[in-house]
């Protein structure tokens, strides 16, 4: 059986195809057995997220034809209308590919931890389906494998090389035991959800979300199980903030000098990050002369950024390192298996075939027929049935000139060679 892999991903397509060819959670089963029964697909598993629709199959062939007739229907589409953003990989290409993307090589920000999970999630929903296999079963729990590796190894997570992964490593340096502290993060957009998922999965104790518009706000906050709050809840909310993280796109600053002194007194002087990441600012700056507050603006995170991207291009270069090694450890082992369903059958026909002669030997002796005939017609019968067929092979061989066979035959037979 052979691998394909084929799909398009922020490499390929514009966000508005992405976004035309997303397969969410709730169509996912659907789409992996409709996939599965197209014709020479054995096994099947599917990652759609906001950067990559990408499609892993075991086939019989490497024609990917079905498969892509198969994506352009389960989408509704014009055969050939995302063919010019898909792309193909088949064998070890598609075990480098997996192993890229699951180590965060592939994605866009550079070593990002997300994909990591999402894929896992795939994996988990392609095995419910029942639509996994040997060899795709293999291959994912060696990519994982290999993405944890390339993160003990390496550095190319350890440090943030986003404005919302930045603002999040600095509470965590700030904040000893995160669940117990209280994250205020105002507005709804990218940045905000990012930092809101980070926050999540570092493990803070509490996030509220406050925004002009509350029904945005509630749809962020249902994610990460958090509290959603209007823009004139903030002076009740601050107090409680340990944290504060404030994106929006408002012209006017939305945190002033006095509210923050007001919070301050109340929460009795207990120190406040603030990580204000708007342009126009939305917090004063004056707010950064109070004691007890730490105020960053995007600009000081920005130069932390640019560093930590340097580090982690380095960091890079070892992790491709790692995942070369580890594609060519799996593709031996992958042949190896290869070797061994061979080896295996081999040995199955020897066995029906020595256990039918020793049957018909046993009859022979209950007969009475003579023991040493019985053995001689037993060893006969099945030396003639084990060369009948490499036999007639390689006369087939020699008559089609075919030299290379017969001297493979020798080595595979363990024959000794002619003396020159």
């Amino acid at each position: 059986m052979a691998l394909l892999a084929l799909g398009l991903n922020h490499h390929t397509a514009p966000v508005n195809v992405r976004e035309r060819v997303a397969i969410g959670d709730e169509r996912l089963n659907a789409a992996l057995l409709t996939l599965r029964n197209v014709d020479a697909v054995n096994e099947a598993a599917i990652i759609s997220t906001c950067n990559r629709t990408e499609i892993y199959c075991g086939v019989r062939d490497q024609d990917a034809s079905p498969i892509i007739e198969w994506f352009h229907r389960h989408h509704h589409s014009d055969l050939g209308s995302f063919e010019p953003y898909l792309f193909q990989h088949a064998d070890q290409a598609v075990v480098s590919h997996l192993m890229r993307v699951c180590s965060g090589l592939d994605s866009m920000v550079l070593g990002e931890p997300q994909i990591l999970g999402q894929i896992k999630r795939a994996y988990r929903g392609a095995s419910d389906a029942g639509t996994l296999g040997t060899e795709l079963s293999a291959l994912f729990q060696t990519a994982f494998s290999v993405a944890k590796k390339v993160r003990t190894d390496t550095a190319i997570g350890s440090s943030p090389v986003s404005i919302a992964f930045a603002a999040v490593s600095l509470a965590r340096q700030i904040f000893e035991g995160f669940s117990e502290h209280t994250a205020l993060l105002i507005g709804a957009g990218e940045t905000i959800q990012l930092a809101a998922r980070h926050l999540q999965g570092a493990g803070i104790g509490q996030i509220n979300i406050a925004n002009r518009t509350v029904q945005r706000a509630a749809t962020l906050a249902d994610e990460v199980n958090g509290t959603a709050l209007s823009l004139s809840d903030i002076p009740n909310a601050l107090p409680s903030a340990d944290i504060i993280i404030s994106a929006t796109g408002s012209p006017l600053p939305i945190l002033g000098k006095g509210a923050v002194e007001q919070a301050l007194r109340t929460r009795r002087y207990r120190p406040m990050l603030i990580v204000d990441i708007a342009v126009p600012r939305d917090v004063e700056s004056e707010v950064g002369n109070i004691d007890g507050v730490f105020l960053y603006t995007v600009d000081d995170l920005q130069q932390v950024i640019d560093e930590n991207r340097q580090s982690r291009q380095v960091a890079a270069a070892e992790a491709e390192e790692i995942v070369r090694n580890q594609v060519e450890l799996f593709m031996r082992r992958m042949q190896a298996l290869g070797a061994n369903d061979t080896i295996r059958a081999y040995r199955d026909t020897m066995d029906e075939l020595r256990n039918g002669l020793l049957l018909k030997a046993r009859k022979q002796l209950r007969l009475g027929q003579d023991p040493e005939t019985v053995l001689q017609q037993f060893a006969h019968s099945l030396g003639n049935k084990v060369m009948h067929g490499p036999t007639r092979r390689l006369r087939d061989a020699a008559e089609q000139g075919d030299q290379a066979f017969i001297e493979n035959a020798r080595t595979l037979l363990d024959l000794p060679r002619k003396p020159s």
